[in-house]
């Protein structure tokens, strides 16, 4: 559905518990190359690790896969961020890697199968209770590996964006929920009630970045004011309403963002490369 495949798949109804989750078919090929940990933790980067350390197959392997053929868009965002929502349990259960937050805006027509970006990052619905106001996702090795989820832990905060329906006012730009890398915080300025924030990233990503074009950081979309080529860099400003909902100013220097290039500059790229 999502920027990679679900991990898992519910087995009972939306209530049940995270033990009743089950493997989705797509992921029966992992299975030969990871050993998941079935005790739940509360440190997610120290299990992932763990894991793999554990793992009789090098993740190198994991690297090597054809990924032609996988991440189909089906689901779109605007980066308009809709709530922040609270870790209350992550880790590794009996067959994978489960997230449960917090919420209630994005549960009030939830069903089981619905993508919602958790900080840019887009993931499928496997369990949710409205009662307790939560739901849970599961979340492949890919996207451990590609985004900045990993260093989530229990009390964190996340954006929250349900995906798009042909109703729904578009308010920011075309955001898939495939996140083409992380980014580095190197500053954080105030100007007035203006938050100045500059972050670095790998070259291969920047030359996608333009003054004034759009970018997704952390799911939120927002334009990009400079571009810093000598220092990988490039920088935004959240003005005082973008602050007080969403995740980002509750970041520090040195801490990672995920990031979503405008598509569009691929599609540019591609055709004056005659698709080769």
């Amino acid at each position: 559905m999502a920027a990679f495949s679900p991990l898992l798949s519910v087995s009972r109804t939306s209530t049940a518990p995270l033990q009743n989750l089950v493997l989705n078919p797509q992921m029966f090929l992992l299975r030969a190359q990871l050993r998941f940990n079935s005790k739940l933790l509360s440190s997610s980067s120290s299990l992932f690790f763990t894991t793999f350390r554990k793992s009789k197959t090098p993740i190198q392997h994991l690297r090597r896969r054809d990924h032609s053929h996988y991440n189909p868009i089906q689901s779109l965002f605007t980066g308009i961020v809709e709530e922040m929502g609270e870790i209350k349990q992550l880790g590794y259960v009996e067959n994978g890697f489960v997230m449960k937050i917090a919420a209630r805006t994005v549960l009030e027509d939830v069903k089981l199968g619905d993508s919602i970006a958790v900080n840019g990052t887009c993931l499928t619905v496997t369990e949710f209770d409205k009662d307790a106001s939560v739901f849970s996702v599961g979340l492949a090795p890919e996207t451990l590996r590609k985004t900045s989820l990993i260093e989530l832990t229990t009390g964190s905060l996340v954006n929250l964006e349900r995906a798009l329906q042909p109703s729904t006012r578009m308010g920011g730009h075309f955001v898939q929920g495939h996140v083409d890398s992380t980014g580095e915080i190197v500053s954080i300025k105030p100007e007035g009630d203006s938050l100045w924030v500059k972050v670095k990233t790998s070259p291969e990503l920047l030359k996608y970045i333009v003054p004034k074009g759009f970018i997704a950081v952390d799911g939120t979309s927002l334009t990009v004011v400079s571009v810093f080529d000598e220092e990988k860099c490039f920088n935004f400003m959240l003005v005082a309403y973008t602050q007080q909902n969403v995740v980002i100013p509750l970041k520090k220097v040195g801490q990672k963002v995920n990031l979503e290039v405008d598509i569009l500059g691929k599609y540019v790229e591609r055709l004056l490369k005659g698709g080769s």
